[in-house]
């Protein structure tokens, strides 16, 4: 996979960057975990998100956020990290102009940025957070969430504990006209040591099935009925 180079708001970013054969293909873009706590784009959960879109033809995207790597900056809090995710999405949609649409998964502080990116581009069609914080972050912004998704989480992780994101899930659950899909990994911690397999199993699954069309509202046209 081709190592790419792109200018960022705060000097360049360093990713890794596969192009589909498809013009038009959808472009997924993966965020990783907290560059203050070893978070890389290199992250095995990062890295298996990134080959389960590009084998499904996605146009697909990972980066390292400002002062990781060879990215330049300095660590700002989310705010500028927020503005790295935006400039990678600029850039690879300049790459494919044809394409309409775009998936983002983030996983633990990628997750809270991802979710912020989707509030502000409306091309972005699906989610995944993966061991989203609500105990840490605030995710009040998803008033409302404007896209289906899915969270995932483990049911023993002490860094994002079950209760705050079921409480996440139970918010956005009770939004309209988006389908929220929440799924536990049995025993898995925040960093899914020894069930890695299993998180990237539910991942998939939700991925096929919704390239399938299932797992979204139905069309407001049918519910009357």
């Amino acid at each position: 996979m081709p190592e790419v180079i792109f200018n960022g708001p705060a000097g360049r970013l360093e990713g890794r960057y596969q192009p589909s054969k498809e013009k038009s293909a959808p472009i997924a873009i993966i965020l990783h975990p907290h560059p203050q706590f070893g978070g890389t784009m290199n992250n095995q959960i990062v890295y298996q998100l990134f080959y389960m879109f590009q084998k499904r033809g996605f146009t697909t995207l990972r980066f390292n956020f400002r002062s990781i790597g060879r990215s330049q900056g300095e660590f700002d809090h989310g705010a500028g990290e927020l503005s790295d995710a935006a400039s990678a999405l600029d850039w690879v949609q300049s790459l494919h102009p044809d394409s309409k649409s775009c998936w983002v998964a983030g996983y633990s502080f990628g997750a809270w940025i991802g979710m912020q990116l989707l509030m502000r581009r409306p091309e972005i069609e699906g989610f995944m957070s993966i061991a989203p914080q609500p105990n840490i972050y605030d995710f009040s912004f998803l008033a409302p969430c404007p896209s289906s998704g899915l969270i995932i989480n483990g049911d023993a992780d002490r860094v994002a504990p079950e209760k705050d994101v079921n409480g996440l899930v139970e918010k956005l659950k009770a939004q309209k006209g988006i389908l929220i899909t929440h799924k536990i990994v049995d025993g898995a911690n925040h960093f899914f040591n020894g069930k890695v397999d299993e998180l990237m199993g539910e991942c998939e699954d939700y991925l096929d099935r919704r390239l399938n069309g299932e797992l979204v509202p139905e069309p407001a046209a049918k519910r009357i009925r």
